[in-house]
């Protein structure tokens, strides 16, 4: 890393918003690129346009609204669950922390729709894993079909 005869990080000097991270690494840990940090917005307009009627059209403008909009809240919510998160000395965000962090910003009409959505996905993956177990059985079960000679 670059110093002066102090032995001071002179980047710093020269840009501020330069840190130690940046120099070592080549890039900043916390800065993104727009495209890493938005959802895609082919994703966001289908769902735009799968809530309107057929004969609805969706500017450009409103798409790229949204698809800020949509990606600030998200940003918005995780970092309030991953704060959760820290606190509890946790790693991975779980679908409570999300809730908890929905009611904690006063989104409370969301987490319980959210709420009744993750019980039914918890169930749907409960039942595809019981599927699959009984049918890892079931092939276990089954007498070895290769042939000798």
């Amino acid at each position: 890393m670059p110093s002066n005869n102090n032995g001071e990080n002179i980047n710093a000097d020269v840009n501020p918003n330069i840190s130690d991270h940046t120099l070592a690494h080549g890039h900043d840990f916390h800065e993104f690129r727009e495209q890493d940090r938005w959802l895609p917005i082919n994703n966001v307009a289908r769902l735009m346009k799968n809530t309107l009627p057929g004969s609805a059209k969706v500017s450009k403008d409103a798409k790229e609204c949204m698809q800020e909009c949509v990606s600030e809240f998200i940003s918005f919510v995780t970092s309030e669950a991953s704060d959760r998160c820290a606190n509890d000395k946790r790693k991975t965000i779980n679908g409570e922390d999300i809730l908890i962090s929905l009611h904690a910003l006063g989104f409370e009409n969301y987490a319980e729709v959210l709420k009744i959505y993750l019980a039914k996905y918890r169930q749907q993956q409960a039942l595809k894993q019981q599927q699959q177990d009984d049918d890892d059985a079931e092939q276990e079960q089954q007498p070895s079909t290769a042939f000798t000679s």
